[in-house]
């Protein structure tokens, strides 16, 4: 009978704890992949994009970007903000 040491058991937490981080990594990137909306609300576009409220709000009010006013939300188009930034 084989005995097992604590490096063996190190090894082995170490193998299980990287395949998990690798499960997990590969669920979140498929994940983040599968969200592809074409309209994004304010709060989304900024952190996206890195701009404040204010630049946002000149852009709608220019006609720079296309926008949809949806029970006092706004809904950004985003390609139009990525055509713009570019």
């Amino acid at each position: 009978m084989n005995t097992i040491t604590k490096e063996d058991l190190d090894i082995l937490k170490e193998d299980l704890l990287s395949n998990i981080n690798e499960i997990v990594d590969n669920k979140l990137s498929c994940a983040v992949k599968s969200i592809e909306f074409d309209w994004l609300r304010s709060k989304a576009i900024r952190r996206l994009m890195d701009i404040s409220p204010s630049t946002l709000q000149n852009l709608r009010i220019t006609g720079k970007v296309g926008y949809r006013k949806i029970m006092g939300s706004y809904y950004y188009n985003k390609t139009d903000l990525l055509n713009l930034f570019k």
